[in-house]
């Protein structure tokens, strides 16, 4: 191996194996580049976290060869960690418009937009670090403004696909550059890093405009008020719905902060269309008859504090479902949130609602942003690489995409399936995985970012399932004896009235067993403390079969 001073090396720090938080790094010999910062949503084991955003510790280390962040689209698995990240780093944002919009809005809420500087790009842009020029093309995906990235280097081009699929009647307009792809294949390209969400799935991506149809029909056939929701980043699919209101002669609204967020940045940028008069405020409904009404909202992923699921339990007080309305969720579930959608769905059902749902064929309401195994294929056959690292998905996402890689004329052995924290490495061309970094997950909570760890959620988990006891007892401080309790309170383990002789049975033990250390000369509070938590705990799982949180409580006066 030769010195860094010409490695080019391809980082992981979060994307793989995954559905979400993607984040990676580009580097040659001292310039630094990061490709997307993302977050992803906790599931329901991660007791109190609000966002998981990847280990930063390695840009840590190497701070000051960060020439800057690309984002390739503006999701939130590619663009909810660059609060975090920004907040930690001074470098420059380099995103095309309507994505650099969606970071505004996040940098904003966290106090971060005056001091951070954002470069504006396109598919035409071209940039240059010394020895590196970064280009870009343009690619279809659910989202306007999505682009592919080429880092050309000395050592050979390297080429990151973004999010994409092959769609050839999108529904903004905003085709795939495929001769330029083809141009970049003609070129050389040495190693490919591409998406794989969808490896397993035959065939070609469904186009969007499958979708309008399919709407214009169950709009015209919906009696009620009509809920639709979806990612409020798909403005693509926002559009549709204006068109199937104004078709319907309906009118709008807009429920959920980050919906009304985002069609305000896209409304304000030109990249959705939405005539005067069609946009009321939720407020206003009730001034219509319900068939006059359409609620576009988010929380198609079902998540519990979202408009849907409040809507769904009757806790909405500008707006509520009743019997004979529709529902329409144009989203599929991410791997993962399948259960809470299952829960919402049938929350719905039993309001009297009519339900659509499902993606594809079944119900026309939704199709995937992300290529399936041709769209795959045809982004291989394009770009010709010498090697290939298939991200952004699971293990065997990623194992179906080394299989379709080989399939089209990639080398059996140059394709590197990575995990989070592996390095794959350029040296005279040539590419090789034998080193990693530190790479993870990073909590957020609330306010705290990477304070809460598995300490902290062991903690939380064990108080959620079992609650807790405090036993409080006061020691005298002249001559160490008790002269109060103890007390003992619980929460979250027994209801305190039907279990009285339990709580004495723990007083009279606790009081035994600190009167038999003060005897022994024992007065360390450390060693009372475990004494207490020893003699409860197997008493109580010997009694209940549970083990609570015990917290001893010693007071010295």
């Amino acid at each position: 191996m030769t010195s860094t001073e010409n490695r080019l090396s391809i980082m992981a720090l979060g994307g793989i194996n995954e559905i979400g938080k993607n984040m990676y790094v580009i580097q040659y010999a001292h310039d630094l580049f990061i490709v997307d910062c993302g977050g992803k949503f906790p599931d329901e084991s991660l007791l109190g976290i609000d966002l998981i955003i990847p280990d930063m510790t390695y840009l840590e280390e190497n701070r000051s060869n960060i020439r800057g962040l690309i984002v390739t689209h503006g999701h939130e698995d590619h663009i909810g960690g660059v609060p975090f990240l920004i907040n930690k780093f001074q470098i420059p944002i380099y995103a095309t418009r309507f994505t650099l919009g969606l970071i505004e809005l996040k940098l904003a809420e966290h106090r971060l937009l005056r001091d951070t500087e954002l470069i504006q790009i396109d598919s035409n842009s071209k940039l240059n670090f010394g020895e590196i020029d970064i280009s870009f093309f343009r690619v279809s995906h659910s989202i306007p403004d999505c682009l592919g990235i080429v880092f050309h280097t000395p050592q050979g081009n390297i080429v990151h696909t973004g999010d994409f699929k092959f769609d050839l009647t999108p529904e903004n307009n905003q085709y795939s550059d495929i001769h330029k792809m083809a141009d970049i294949g003609k070129q050389g390209v040495l190693v490919l890093i591409s998406e794989s969400t969808n490896a397993e799935r035959p065939g070609l991506t469904p186009s969007e405009k499958i979708v309008a149809s399919h709407m214009d029909a169950a709009f015209m056939k919906a009696t009620g008020k009509i809920f639709i929701s979806t990612f409020a980043s798909n403005i693509n699919r926002v559009q549709q719905v204006v068109h199937s209101a104004i078709k319907s002669n309906r009118k709008l609204a807009l429920l959920g902060r980050s919906m009304v967020n985002v069609v305000n940045v896209a409304m304000e940028r030109g990249y959705i269309d939405i005539p005067e008069g069609i946009l009321i405020d939720i407020s206003e409904i009730e001034n219509f008859s319900p068939e006059r009404i359409v609620v576009l909202c988010t929380g198609s992923q079902g998540e519990p504090n979202a408009a849907l699921a409040r809507l769904a339990t009757g806790n909405y007080r500008d707006a509520q479902i009743e019997r004979g309305d529709t529902v329409i969720l144009a989203a599929s579930p991410i791997p993962g949130n399948e259960k809470d959608v299952s829960r919402v769905i049938d929350n719905l059902y039993q309001l009297g609602a009519n339900v659509i749902y499902g993606s594809g064929s079944s119900t026309g309401m939704h199709v995937s942003g992300h290529g399936y195994q041709e769209d795959l294929k045809l982004m291989l056959t394009l770009l010709k690489p010498t090697f290939f690292i298939p991200i952004h998905g699971e293990y065997r996402m990623l194992h179906h995409h080394r299989l379709l890689a080989e399939s089209v004329g990639v080398e059996p052995g140059n394709t590197f399936i990575i995990k989070n924290g592996d390095v794959v490495d350029v040296v005279n061309s040539e590419a090789r995985q034998t080193r990693t970094i530190p790479a993870g997950d990073t909590y957020v909570d609330g306010f705290s970012v990477g304070d809460v760890g598995e300490v902290v959620l062991r903690d939380r988990k064990q108080l959620s399932e079992d609650g807790m006891v405090v036993i409080v007892i006061t020691l005298s401080k002249r001559d160490t004896r008790i002269i109060q309790g103890p007390d003992t309170i619980t929460r979250g383990f027994v209801y305190v009235k039907e279990s009285e002789d339990l709580i004495k049975d723990i007083n009279v033990m606790v009081k035994k067993s600190i009167n038999e250390l003060l005897l022994d000369n024992v007065r360390q509070w450390n060693v009372l403390k475990q004494n207490i938590k020893k003699t409860v705990g197997q008493y109580l799982f010997k009694q209940t079969k549970r083990k609570p949180m015990i917290l001893p409580i010693i007071i010295n006066i």
